[in-house]
């Protein structure tokens, strides 16, 4: 399983995780399916959904990147919208998958993240969460 060195492992001041640390050896990685964001989520989530996105639009731009250790969860509020698939056939089981940010409908979702005057989210210290393994 790839790791994403320098990617934030959480949402600043949250639970809510953005990476794992190691691969499940015995199930696989947890499908990425996608989950329907309704009007009335919390905005802690929708925050998340936003951190989120900023991390993965700093860290790999428009340029396609493989799943590795970016949680399947987080992905998930996301996927089939802002990040697709980037291959055919994608196994959405796969540490190996590949995906991309679909830039179109992610300037749409999250515009303060893309418009030309937005602040960087600020992450603390990115690599706060990476282990040696």
């Amino acid at each position: 399983m790839l790791k994403h060195r320098g990617f934030p492992g959480r949402l600043t001041g949250t639970d809510f995780q953005f990476v794992i640390r190691r691969a499940n050896m015995k199930q696989g990685a947890a499908k990425i399916i996608k989950r329907e964001r309704f009007a009335d989520r919390k905005n802690a989530d929708r925050m998340a959904d936003k951190g989120f996105m900023a991390a993965l639009w700093a860290q790999f731009g428009e340029d396609v990147f493989e799943r590795g250790n970016l949680d399947a969860g987080r992905l998930s509020w996301l996927f089939g919208r802002e990040v697709v698939p980037a291959e055919d056939p994608f196994n959405p089981a796969s540490y190996d998958a590949l995906l991309k940010i679909n830039l179109k409908v992610a300037q749409v979702s999250f515009p303060e993240i893309f418009a030309p005057d937005a602040e960087p989210m600020d992450f603390g210290d990115w690599d706060d969460d990476e282990d040696q393994d």
